[in-house]
């Protein structure tokens, strides 16, 4: 009997429980059928956001300054609902804002906040330096502000009519450098045997594997370059600020010193060295904005403003795409190149292949231009997408290689064979070597007391085992492709570049260049950006300026999976936040972070034949 009632209770308990996580499901869907049907009458309801007849456009960059937004669309986009998304904003989206916003009489000033501006490529820092000196031709005043300015942000800032940092924030420049961590002891610790091939005195993507430090090459090479960064960095930023690059030189040198003659106020120290015009609170700063603008009309403490992306969609909408019945197609090659489909922030040698037939098989494409900004990766992926440039160019449409940040290795050789192929004078390009790694484990696998053990019938047969020791001939083998590899390399460039092998070897091995130098060198054909690039192939094509549009070719959704996005961004312009489902970073996590950055580019090895193009050439 007792038994009996145990068991009722316990049903009656479990029945309790179950109606108890029914109801909740039950809530849980209404609320999500409620949100859902909210985003799609918002969606539907739709209209051009009006501006108001006089504002400031606000332009707040956030994150990395990148040539397009990493990781597939859809993700992102749920990403970015849950807050959750990679900070990140896109290069072009603020030249284009700056160009509007010159031309519109409703736009009475400027104001860049930069203080959560993140890495930035020295390139893309001098592209919007020169979209705010365009704008500033207009008469109307561009207004820099931060909280606290890194290297990139000052960088920025310097070039509007007035610079404002916060009494309580600083600036710190640290110049260009680059250290990596090195691994050859723990390797040997572990047991491991890494088994690298590589041809270039100054191919210093293996070193951190086989040695220690920094070799005496690969010092040489990077000394050289981060001097001519810091150089051209000094120069503009001492320029745009009416002062002299020994100045800018001083503040950094001696920053120890400059901050105690302060006594220890970073802001004051900023501001009595000439870096900013005045010290304001966020308060002070919007009063003096107020003044430039008036309010808000919802506000009589805020000033009257449209946000970048807000202002960027205004546009869209009222003037359409920048396509036309003629064009010059535009594909985004940015990040590591790879095997396969790869979603943007990667180059995949299909999915870029896919881009390529794109604009040959568009007949209002009648040029293209490539913007590479990649470190490069697989050799044979980099080879599957310059043959599909060839075909481009042998179907009657020439291409003009535009080179971003970085273009070397692989990205260099993705360039090489184009018509024409720009460069900023700070372009990071060249490094055109060849390496090849195979590690295998055996030695470790036999401190734990685990061997292999077995026939074949060749002598390759289990060769490629990682708990394998490699014989000699076996790395013979893999040492003879990688010649074989670099010999392709320096012969493809050689034949563009009109250079003999032993020109190109000569400037080859492995180094990395400036643009600058590699104009020197014969490597790349002008100094130049986008805006250059795409000038040079409308002219290829007879094209008149007025005459042709620019058609971004991209990675495309599917109408189901665009629709979805629509609907998550109409519910992100609501302000709708699910925080309940946020993660956040916790130290160890940002640990974790950097340690998965410094072994990255081991996840991006994946060519076939094990064979690399690839540039450890980050600078910071």
């Amino acid at each position: 009997m007792n038994s009996m009632k145990k068991k009722n209770l316990f049903v009656r308990l479990l029945s309790g429980i179950w109606s108890g996580v029914d109801g909740f499901r039950k809530v849980l869907h209404l609320i999500l059928l409620l949100f859902v049907f909210a985003i799609f009458v918002g969606a539907m309801s739709g209209t051009t956001p009006l501006l108001p007849d006089k504002a400031a456009l606000f332009i707040k960059p956030v994150g990395a300054i990148v040539e397009e937004v990493e990781g597939d669309p859809f993700d992102r986009a749920v990403a970015e609902l849950l807050d959750e998304a990679q900070p990140q904003t896109v290069l072009q989206d603020i030249v284009d804002a700056l160009e509007y916003a010159s031309d519109d009489e409703r736009i009475g000033a400027v104001h860049i906040e930069l203080s959560s501006l993140g890495a930035a490529g020295l390139p893309k820092l001098q592209r919007i330096a020169r979209a705010i000196e365009e704008f500033r031709e207009s008469g109307k005043p561009v207004i820099a502000s931060a909280d606290f300015m890194s290297q990139q942000a000052y960088f920025i800032a310097a070039h509007a009519d007035e610079v404002y940092l916060n009494p309580e924030g600083g600036i710190l420049l640290q110049g260009y450098g680059r250290f990596r961590t090195y691994f050859s002891e723990a390797i040997e610790k572990l047991k491991l045997d890494w088994n690298i091939f590589k041809v270039g005195t100054y191919k210093s993507a293996v070193e951190p594997f086989e040695r220690m430090d920094m070799s005496d090459a690969d010092r040489e090479a990077t000394v050289n370059l981060i001097d001519q960064l810091w150089g051209t960095y000094l120069e503009d930023v001492a320029a745009a600020r009416a002062m002299s690059p020994s100045e800018m030189e001083r503040y950094a040198d001696e920053f120890v010193d400059v901050v105690a003659a302060a006594d220890g106020d970073l802001a004051r120290a900023a501001k009595d060295n000439n870096l900013v015009d005045e010290l304001l609170t966020r308060t002070e700063l919007r009063e003096l904005l107020i003044g430039y603008v008036g309010t808000d009309e919802d506000s009589d403490v805020d000033y009257s403003s449209i946000g970048m992306d807000e202002y960027l969609s205004h546009e869209d909408m009222l003037n359409g795409e920048t396509a036309a019945e003629e064009n010059i197609g535009i594909i985004i090659a940015s990040g590591a190149i790879q095997s396969g489909s790869q979603p943007p922030g990667a180059i995949g040698a299909d999915s870029t292949a896919g881009l390529l037939r794109r604009a040959r098989d568009d007949e209002s494409v009648k040029a293209v231009v490539l913007r590479v900004d990649s470190p490069g990766g697989s050799a044979f992926a980099s080879d599957v997408i310059a043959n599909e440039i060839a075909a481009l160019q042998n179907a009657g449409k020439p291409v003009v290689a535009s080179m971003s940040s970085v273009a070397a290795s692989g990205g260099y050789w993705i360039s090489v064979g184009a018509d024409r192929v720009f460069a900023n004078s700070t372009t990071i390009t060249g490094s055109i070597g060849i390496f090849g790694m195979f590690p295998t484990y055996q030695r470790t696998a036999a401190h734990l007391g685990l061997a292999t053990d077995g026939v074949g019938s060749t002598p390759l047969s289990g060769q490629l085992r990682p708990d394998r020791a490699m014989t000699d001939d076996t790395k013979r083998l893999f040492q003879l492709v990688i010649e074989e590899g670099y010999d392709d390399f320096i012969g493809r460039v050689a034949t563009y570049r009109g250079m003999e092998k032993e020109e190109v070897d000569a400037v080859g091995q492995g180094r990395v260049w400036t643009g600058a130098d590699a104009l020197r060198h014969g490597l790349v054909d002008e100094l130049g950006g986008l805006d250059e690039a795409v000038a040079f192939a409308a002219e290829l094509v007879n094209l008149a300026e007025d005459d042709y549009g620019r058609k971004w070719i991209r990675i495309e959704l599917s109408p189901t999976e665009q629709m979805i996005v629509d609907l998550l961004g109409t519910a992100k312009s609501f302000g709708l936040q699910l925080d309940f489902l946020q993660s956040r970073p916790s130290s160890l996590q940002r640990i974790a972070g950097i340690l998965e950055q410094t072994l990255a580019p081991l996840t991006e090895f994946d060519d076939p034949k094990g064979v690399y193009a690839h540039c450890l050439c980050a600078f910071d």
